[in-house]
């Protein structure tokens, strides 16, 4: 696995995932795309890319789906916006409520990032059953359940919540 270990020590989870992660953010297509967006204004654009192709998307979405505060996801969406890949349209239902909706420009890397995803999810599940997939699957969803959960506890006890 290309990890160190102790003869029959177990690598950490967290140690797991974080090799992982930097694997796939090394073959990620974020790192193309031109220079006009951050690292993480990319990750974001190529979700709002991928999302909005089956909803509407919002800023609340972006904040749950990054774990980001507001002020963050305001900051970053601003910018997006005055670089041309984004814009912000109003809803019908209320008028304060801004769908968020990538530009010609943005869909550019559409096709990109849709072979990304296919050739990363295809790599990742080379040889592991089905059954283990899903249980990998259900057991990571319910570890970032539990960090979530335990994170906005965190914050409402610190009072952190900018809301």
């Amino acid at each position: 696995m290309g990890m160190p270990a102790a003869a029959d020590a177990q690598p950490d989870f967290g140690r797991l995932i974080h090799a992982l992660s930097h694997h796939l953010r090394r073959r990620s297509p974020v790192s193309e795309g031109g220079g006009e967006l951050t690292h993480m204004q990319r990750h974001i654009l190529f979700y709002i890319l991928m999302e909005s192709m089956n909803r509407e998307i919002y800023q609340k979405d972006v904040e749950e789906e990054f774990h980001i505060r507001r002020s963050t996801a305001t900051g970053m969406l601003q910018l997006m916006e005055k670089s041309g890949f984004i814009t912000r349209e109003s809803v019908p239902q209320d008028a304060r409520l801004k769908k968020i909706v990538p530009t010609k420009k943005a869909g550019r890397f559409r096709t990109q990032v849709q072979a990304n995803i296919a050739r990363m999810e295809q790599k990742l599940a080379d040889g592991i059953p089905p059954q283990d997939l899903d249980t990998c699957r259900e057991v990571l969803l319910h570890m970032l359940g539990n960090l979530t959960q335990n994170e906005r506890r965190t914050d409402n006890e610190q009072g952190g919540n900018d809301e």
